[in-house]
């Protein structure tokens, strides 16, 4: 099971001391992140994709691109692609650039629709049509990545394609996988289950009972389209935590962080919020104990990522909260695995075993694994 961390990337004044990080300041410190996260053990780094004040990550392939560079073996993804805004050639084109330069087993992205409002427009958009704009251009995205020759194309909200052919090419004629993350939308676990893809739930502002019912449709829908068991679904978690060795000392840390986090904070209170959403403060062991309690509401997954970089927290006290997780990260690993039925996957689909499902495909042979 894949275990990592995803960035939102805020610019947020420290309640505690009154400083506030450059943005310079705040995107290097992003780097030093995903680096100890590599050192830590580690599978994964995420950053999100934003283009309003307080978040910095307005460019994710070139964030991930120098961090691919620093770092060895950490998969590199982002916790949101704007499918809606972005244009599907460029998409297309970056995450392959970003394939090629990395490594065949280093690169996924997940797509979503964003919920600034102002976004939109900015980009010569309506947030009324984010459910038409992610169906349509996820549906060119797919085109530009698969087919063999020139694409034509003619759609709803952008100029028509004639003969395009984006470059370069998937590596090995396989794009990197692709996540769907959603938190309220059934149409986007729809897509992501007819094409095969994995599908995220951010997990950190409602009760699991909100989630519950959108991974249920996508594992339905998933094993209805031939892709496989509904248990056998490539599903993937958020997650959030603050921890120190003594629970009570997390709780006073952190309350001060949370109450201005821009996610979630000046809402209900950090009680409410920790007993409503799997949000855990506390020490070490509550934090597995209740990040084990996600497997009976969700089933087996093969992704869970903590947000930990948040709400003003110093670069200091992040890399601490990592040097906690890589210290519980093999309790975690064994439990899941321990539990995990034979037939489930452990992990999302890696690229060898896509390029051979996609050799089986074009060779004629039946039951070739899904996820191609």
């Amino acid at each position: 099971m894949q275990f990592g961390i995803f960035t939102v990337g805020d610019v947020t004044t420290d309640p505690t001391t009154g400083a506030t990080p450059s943005e310079h300041e705040r995107i290097r410190a992003m780097v030093r992140i995903a680096e100890h996260a590599e050192a830590i053990g580690l599978d994964v780094f995420a950053t999100g994709e934003h283009h309003n004040p307080p978040f910095v990550p307005s460019s994710p392939t070139t964030l991930l691109g120098y961090v691919a560079a620093r770092t060895e073996r950490l998969v590199l993804s982002t916790s949101t692609t704007l499918i809606t805004t972005n244009d599907p050639v460029k998409i297309a084109e970056d995450f392959a650039m970003l394939q090629h330069l990395a490594g065949p087993e280093r690169v996924d992205l997940m797509l979503g629709r964003g919920n600034t409002p102002p976004v939109y427009p900015w980009f010569g958009h309506r947030i009324q049509d984010s459910v038409a704009l992610t169906v349509e251009n996820y549906q060119l995205l797919r085109r530009l990545w698969d087919s063999e020759g020139p694409v034509d194309w003619e759609g709803r909200f952008r100029t028509p394609l004639h003969g395009f052919v984006s470059t370069p090419r998937p590596l090995d004629g396989v794009a990197p996988f692709v996540w769907h993350g959603s938190i309220r939308t059934p149409e986007v676990a729809e897509i992501a289950a007819y094409f095969g893809d994995g599908f995220f739930a951010n997990n950190i502002f409602w009760p699991p009972e909100h989630y519950t019912r959108l991974i249920g449709l996508y594992r339905q829908r998933f094993e209805h389209y031939g892709h496989g068991p509904a248990a056998a679904a490539t599903v993937g978690l958020g997650g959030q935590f603050f921890m120190r060795r003594n629970s009570q000392d997390a709780w006073d840390e952190f309350r001060p962080y949370f109450d201005v986090a821009p996610v979630y904070g000046h809402g209900p209170s950090m009680e409410d919020f920790t007993e409503r959403t799997p949000l855990t403060v506390g020490s070490p062991q509550q934090v597995v104990d209740r990040t084990l309690t996600f497997r009976g509401h969700f089933g087996d997954y093969q992704r869970q990522l903590f947000l930990v970089d948040h709400a003003g927290l110093p670069l200091k006290t992040v890399l601490e909260q990592l040097d906690l997780l890589g210290e519980i990260l093999p309790t975690l690993r064994a439990e899941f695995e321990a539990l995990r039925p034979h037939g489930v996957p452990s992990d999302p689909p890696t690229h060898a075993e896509r390029v051979a499902a996609r050799a089986a495909a074009e060779a004629g042979v039946e039951d070739a694994p899904a996820g191609v």
